[in-house]
C-alpha cells in the first residue's frame, strides 16, 4: 500500500514578520519525510541570493494577473502596495495526489484566505524574539532602506497583533529549540482527528466508530 492511499495531505501555514526566520523553520519541517513545499509566485524582482523555482517563481505583473484571472491561485495579495503574491493551486493537487503533506511561507493574508477554504489547514505562527532583534535581522540583511525597514517594522506589528487566529505560536529565539517545536508540530498535526487518513478512518469504522 501507498502513502497516497493511505492518507490525505495536511496543509501547514506558516506565517510570521519578515525577518523572523520563517524560511529556515521551513527547511526544518520540510526535513520530516512526507512534507513538500509550495513554490509561491510572484512579480517581484530575485534577489541576487535566489534562484527561480526554488522559494519563488518570478512572473511579470501581467502573467501574474492572468493567472489570477483564470483561478489558479489558492490564495493571493499584493504586498505593501508593491509587489504581488499567491500560491498555486497546483501544489496542492500535486502533494494529494503523492499523498503529501504541503507546506506554505504566506502572510497573514493568504493565511485568511486559505483557512476560508481550507478550514482545516494547520497554521503556525513564527514570532521573532524581540522588536529590536527583529530590526537587527533586517538591518543585517543590507537590503532595506530605513524607510523600508520602518514600514517592515510596522507591518510586523499588525501582523504579530494577528496570532491568536493561528493554531501554533513558535517563538524563534534559538533555532535549534524552535526547529524541533515545528517539526513536532509537522508530526502531531496528523495526529488531529480533523488530519485523520483514510487508513485511520477504516479501522475506527471497522469498530463502530
Amino acid at each position: 500500500m501507498t502513502l497516497a492511499q493511505v492518507r490525505q495531505s495536511v496543509v501547514f501555514i506558516v506565517s510570521g514578520p519578515s525577518g523572523s526566520g520563517k524560511s529556515t523553520l521551513v527547511q526544518k519541517m520540510l526535513e520530516v519525510p512526507g512534507t513538500m513545499f509550495s513554490v509561491s509566485s510572484t512579480t517581484r524582482p530575485p534577489r541576487t541570493t535566489e534562484s527561480a523555482g526554488k522559494w519563488y517563481d518570478f512572473v511579470s505583473e501581467e502573467e501574474f494577473d492572468r493567472r489570477a484571472r483564470a483561478g489558479e491561485f489558492l490564495e493571493y495579495a499584493r504586498v505593501f502596495g508593491k509587489h504581488q503574491y499567491g500560491t498555486p493551486r497546483r501544489w496542492l493537487e500535486e502533494a494529494q495526489n503523492r499523498g503529501l503533506d504541503l507546506v506554505l511561507e504566506i502572510d497573514v493574508q493568504g493565511a485568511d484566505q486559505v483557512k476560508q477554504k481550507l478550514p482545516n489547514a494547520v497554521a503556525i505562527f513564527i514570532l521573532p524574539p524581540a522588536k529590536e532583534e527583529l530590526e537587527r535581522r533586517l538591518r543585517a540583511r543590507g537590503q532595506d532602506s530605513d524607510e523600508a525597514i520602518a514600514r517592515r517594522l510596522e507591518r510586523a506589528r499588525q501582523e504579530i497583533q494577528r496570532y491568536t487566529q493561528y493554531d501554533f505560536l513558535v517563538v524563534n529565539d534559538d533555532v535549534e529549540r524552535a526547529g524541533r517545536e515545528i517539526q513536532a508540530i509537522t508530526v502531531a498535526s496528523r495526529c488531529l482527528r480533523s488530519c485523520l487518513s483514510d487508513h485511520a478512518r477504516k479501522i475506527l469504522e471497522s469498530f463502530g466508530g
